[in-house]
């Protein structure tokens, strides 16, 4: 055991020593100690005292100097700015006593020698000793150093570290959470670099950052040293691990893979001045994933084991040697957003007069705001910040978070999830739209815009100021209904966004949205590019298809992955999924979609929905959805996802459209397979007995059905009037459409508009004997309570 009582080795700590060795170092020990005999990669080293820093702290007589300047920061006699600058420059000119000096030298050949290395590569960064707690993050507030290469580097590096727990961002971190400067000290761990120059490093969040939804694992990563993710320089790729099914050999739980741009990538330099350098990244590291599935399962597995031994959601770095290939864990800290959250859930909702959109990218926080654009290229442009700007900038730096707390929000052109903006901005309560990629060139500064991060994982700025509205309730107030409530969804961005609703699934899930949003190319046109004469639509099938092994994958992996990320929010709950229900005038509109689709004068009753599955115009493309669908279910493993097809005219088109389903592989009952039918055609009420031999279950979507049984055009203006799901003839429809699945003892559910719009009616459909009821999500916390209502007039 080492008994200096400056330096402790990672291995000699564990998470009791925090007021020792700070939360950042103690918690490298914890991990070495605890989760690497679990086969969890941790690089070792040597963390510096509290009492090594107040050693530092009093031999150079810094104490009272340091305490006068905080008190006339205090007083207001100087800016924060003015103090943390006089403080740091007295800590930079302070020598090292001789004893400290000496202890960091001997620890530092010791690692040297354990690693087979002359002056062996480490990275040196500053843990507060009351960082990380669960209330508070101290990440990022003070420096870190990387590629330090000499004892004398090294101690320079040491005395920077100290400096550092004055950075401006540090001393207005502590003064909102009320902690005594001077009861804080800094320890500096000093941990042996895992190189990856030609290999990646990122982070990896054991909760859903925006979100907060607790069963994926998210994964940043891009080429080189990892401070590129952090600093927000690159938009990284990104994946997404289903909890759940880690770990679990039949299954593949992979639910997102996104490629970032990664146009940077930090290495090592040799000069003095700099030991890193940002240098453009290959076309072929562009086009490639940063991990393998192997790699990205194996770094999951890992996250989750760090998150059941802490017991909370966890803040992870991790590196990937380039020599080796082996990954390593460099950091662990918990998460604090999510983990301070109330029980209030509040929805942000644009009125429908929406206008322009300027720029997109990646949503931060679940809010809407108006703001006036302020450009900010660097500190000097912080000083008139107004709390109606939302600052643009390229990247935000760590100085600048004492002043973004004043403004509305944040917009950047470069980031992920896990950069500094987005990490700030969730910390501060600020909505953020990180990674547009030029946002600064498009936005022009004092115009009036409305920042949206509340339409799911993609942010928008809109030209103007757009009414929006705002709804919060208290969850914990809710009680659930014994209905089954489940979700409307149509795009996967939204899906994690509802997980605390009190729902039991997905009642319709709209595939041809995944298609039209994600997608974007005619599924024809994916399984027969040779059939495109177009040159300009070619070129826009090759440019979304490049780096997939073919357009046919291309399709089945984007499907896949964005209904696994459906199944993934209600799981273990029935997740009932549509297959596509374009009408011929929305497909054409999909790229490679005019030369596949005929002209109709009616689409609404043409060539749409189970018809299309088994003719030759179309049997191709449904192939490609059997094959998404199967993926879902039978290799990620969400065997909680039911097939539902709609529009089905004819007994004998049920048939066929099972048949065509079992040669895909898509066998009805095989591997636990329900397949659910639209009950929205009159032939479908008056057959319904009939079509139960064929189907498990059924959802009546009141749309169709009240324009069939009525006969007006539900896209008609002029007839709007008359389509009316409340009339008597939809109603009685309902009613026996109900009574007669029950009596052949099938499941049948509620998929319509009409209780969404309408409370009332979704007391109706539980007077009626309804098992489940579909709502769009931002209408269940009004519709619940009518519910319940109903439910208990029927038991009394």
């Amino acid at each position: 055991m080492n008994q200096d009582k400056y330096i402790r080795w990672f291995k000699e700590v564990d998470l009791k020593d925090i007021g020792e060795v700070g939360g950042k170092n103690a918690s490298l020990g914890e991990m070495l100690r605890h989760l690497k005999p679990l086969g969890i990669n941790v690089p070792d080293g040597f963390a510096t005292t509290s009492k090594a820093y107040w050693k530092f702290i009093r031999d150079n007589q810094l104490e009272q100097p340091i305490t006068e300047q905080l008190r006339r920061y205090a007083r207001g006699d100087v800016s924060l700015e003015e103090c943390g600058r006089s403080i740091r420059q007295k800590v930079k000119k302070g020598i090292f006593p001789t004893s400290l000096a000496e202890s960091i030298r001997t620890a530092y050949s010791e690692l040297s020698v354990q690693y087979d290395t002359y002056n062996v590569d480490v990275a040196v960064r500053s843990s507060a000793t009351a960082e990380d707690l669960p209330q508070a993050s101290f990440a990022g507030l003070q420096e870190t150093f990387l590629n330090i290469r000499s004892e004398d580097e090294l101690l320079g590096a040491c005395k920077k570290c100290l400096a550092s727990l004055f950075t401006d961002r540090a001393i207005s971190y502590r003064e909102e959470k009320e902690f005594n400067h001077m009861k804080v000290a800094l320890s500096i761990g000093v941990q042996k670099m895992v190189r990856a120059d030609n290999a990646c490093s990122g982070v990896i969040f054991t909760i859903d950052t925006e979100s907060g939804f607790p069963d994926v694992v998210l994964i940043n990563g891009s080429w080189g040293l990892g401070e590129n993710i952090v600093q927000g320089t690159v938009n990284p790729d990104q994946f997404y691990v289903f909890k759940p099914f880690i770990g679990d050999p039949n299954k593949h739980p992979i639910i997102e893979k996104v490629k970032g741009s990664k146009k940077l990538k930090m290495i090592y330099r040799s000069d003095a001045d700099s030991r890193t350098q940002n240098i453009p990244t290959t076309p072929v590291e562009r086009q490639i994933f940063v991990l393998n599935d192997e790699e990205i399962l194996r770094l999951a597995g890992w996250a989750q084991k760090i998150e059941q031994h802490y017991e909370k959601p966890m803040d992870i770095e991790w590196v990937k040697e380039d020599k080796t290939g082996e990954l390593y864990i460099v950091q662990a800290r918990p998460e604090t957003v999510h983990a301070g959250s109330n029980g209030h859930f509040k929805t942000f909702s644009l009125g429908t007069a929406k206008t322009r959109t300027l720029v997109k990218g990646l949503s931060i926080g679940s809010t809407i705001v108006h703001g006036v654009v302020k450009h900010v290229q660097d500190a000097t442009d912080l000083s008139d910040l107004k709390p109606n700007h939302i600052l643009v900038t390229a990247m935000t730096e760590p100085d600048w978070v004492p002043a973004l707390k004043n403004v509305a929000g944040i917009v950047t052109d470069f980031g992920g999830r896990t950069c500094h903006a987005a990490i700030v901005s969730r910390e501060l309560g600020i909505p953020a739209v990180v990674g547009t990629g030029n946002a600064t060139k498009v936005l022009k500064e004092n115009q009036r815009i409305t920042l949206s991060s509340a339409e799911g994982e993609e942010g928008k700025i809109y030209e103007g100021l757009i009414d929006f509205n705002v709804h919060e309730v208290d969850l914990s107030k809710l009680r659930p209904a014994k209905t089954d409530i489940m979700l409307n969804l149509a795009t996967p961005e939204s899906a994690f966004k509802w997980w605390k609703l009190p729902t039991r699934g997905v009642g319709l899930a709209r595939m041809e949205f995944i298609i039209s949003q994600h997608i974007q190319i005619h599924p024809m046109a994916l399984a027969h590019p040779d059939r495109i004469s177009d040159e300009e639509e070619s070129a826009k099938i090759r440019k979304l298809t490049k780096g997939y092994s073919g357009t046919k994958e291309y399709f089945v992996d984007k499907l896949a992955s964005g209904i696994a990320k459906i199944a993934a929010s209600q799981y273990p709950h029935k997740v009932i999924v549509r297959t596509s229900d374009f009408k011929t005038n929305e497909y054409a509109e999909l790229i490679g979609g005019k030369g596949f689709e005929p002209h109709e004068e009616n689409p609404m009753l043409g060539w749409r929905g189970a018809c299309r599955y088994y003719s030759e115009g179309y049997r191709d493309g449904f192939a490609l959805e059997c094959r998404a669908l199967r993926k879902v279910r039978e290799e990620i493993g969400f065997e909680n996802v039911v097939v539902m097809i709609p529009f089905c005219r004819t007994l004998q088109e049920a048939e066929w459209v099972q048949e065509e389903m079992k040669g895909h592989g898509l066998e009805r009952g095989k591997h636990g397979l329900q397949v659910y039918m639209m009950c929205e055609i009159p032939s479908n009420y008056i057959l319904l007995k009939e079509f139960a031999h064929y189907f498990d279950g059924f959802s009546i979507g009141s749309n169709d059905l009240t324009q069939l049984i009525l006969g007006v055009d539900r896209d008609s203006a002029q007839l709007s009037y008359l389509f009316n799901e409340n009339d008597p003839a939809v109603k009685k429809a309902v009613r026996e459409i109900i009574s007669t699945a029950h009596s052949v003892g099938c499941n049948v559910g509620f998929c319509g508009q009409a209780p969404s719009d309408d409370p009332s009616y979704a007391a109706f459909l539980i007077e009626c004997g309804i098992d489940s009821i579909s709502l769009n999500p931002d209408s269940v916390t009004n519709a619940i309570e009518k519910i319940i209502q109903a439910e208990q007039k029927i038991t009394i």
